[in-house]
Order: structure tokens, then sequence, then C-alpha cells
């Protein structure tokens, strides 16, 4: 009689959790920043991709098995790479920005979210590893979404209006609405994985390359 898989120390959902957590940090630091240059915008990226990447990097190998880890080692190399690429000072323009942003972005959306859908058409109705997939779908989703929507922001733009009650004069410029943007796509990540590692798992089925 053979005996049964030794249970892993860590799971999916850990990975879940770990990668909301720092998106969680990310959309907070954006936020309460009144300050959303290229500068701070980069600063924050660098720390959440690097963050990111990491955590992906080591789930490759705590989390999934030999076979499925393709996935989590590439989106783990692109997100470290476009961390530390955004974490140069020289290099921490306005263009350089809307640049990583959206490149990093759109590659990593596109993996992820390419596997989750492949993974979720592979996986039996209401099994775990069909919901980890419909996850590496959405994050997936979110982050072509995240692309789009900064390249649809035009780094020269500026529109100059005055607050009444501030008796001031702002700015709002195209870098402010991209990290902006990010910001919010931080923030609906953050969320959506907190409420998918929190999510009971009700059998045991293998882990698929789509994952979140």
């Amino acid at each position: 009689m053979s005996a049964a898989p030794a249970a892993r120390a860590f799971e999916v959902r850990h990975v879940q959790l770990a990668r909301a957590f720092f998106a969680a940090i990310a959309a907070v630091m954006v936020t309460f920043s009144s300050d959303h240059s290229a500068a701070v915008g980069l600063s924050v990226f660098s720390g959440f991709a690097i963050a990111s990447g990491l955590v992906l990097l080591l789930a490759a190998w705590l989390v999934y098995p030999a076979g499925s880890r393709a996935l989590p080692v590439l989106l783990g190399v692109l997100s470290a790479a476009a961390g530390m690429i955004g974490g140069l000072p020289p290099l921490r323009s306005t263009v350089m920005f809307f640049v990583l942003v959206i490149v990093w972005a759109l590659v990593t959306g596109l993996f992820e979210g390419i596997a989750g859908f492949r993974a979720f058409r592979r996986a039996p109705v209401h099994s775990v590893a069909r919901g980890v997939a419909r996850d590496g779908l959405t994050v997936g989703v979110f982050g072509v979404l995240l692309a789009l929507g900064t390249l649809l922001v035009s780094p020269q733009y500026a529109l100059e209006y005055y607050i009444e009650d501030a008796h001031q004069s702002f700015t709002l410029t195209g870098i402010t609405i991209a990290v902006g943007l990010f910001g919010g796509y931080a923030a609906i990540v953050a969320v959506y994985l907190a409420i998918a590692g929190f999510s009971p798992r009700r059998d045991p089925a293998p882990i698929e390359d789509g994952h979140a």
C-alpha cells in the first residue's frame, strides 16, 4: 500500500496572500502620498515588483511541483527585473515610468492570463485547480487593463485648475494619472487575491500552471 504524498507546508493560498500583502502596501503608499511624480511612482513600483517577483520565485520551489514551475519562475524573473530597472535613480523619469509599467503589466498580464485560461479549460468543474486557474486569469486581465489604461494617458498631459476653497491653482499631469492608475491596480489586485487566499479549499486537486 503506497503512502499518501506529504502535504506541502506552503500552498497557493499563501502565494496569493503574500502577493496581496505587497500589492496592498503599494496601493497605500500611492494613495496616501501627495507626490505622484515619476520618481515616487517608480520607487513604489520597484519595491512592489521586486517583492512580488521574489514571492513567485520562492513559490516555484516551495509550492509548485516539478513540471508546474515555468510560469512562476518566468513571472518572478520578469517582475524582479522590472523592479530593479525601476529602482535605478538615473532612470526615474516620466517616460521610463510609462514604458516600464506598460511593458511589465502587458507581458506579465498576458502570460498569467493565457496560462490561467488554458488551465481553467483543463481543470475539472468545481475543483480547486479550476478556482486557482480562474484567479490567475483574472489577475492577468487586471495587468492587461493596467497596461491599456496607462497607454491611453499622454505623458505630456497637463491640466491647470483652480480650487476656490483652497485659494490655490493645481496641475493634473499625465504622470499623476498614471501613478494613480497603478495605485488603483494594486488596490484591486490586493483585495482580489486576499479574498482568493482566504477562500476555503474543498479538494486537494493538483496545482496547474495557471496560478494566481
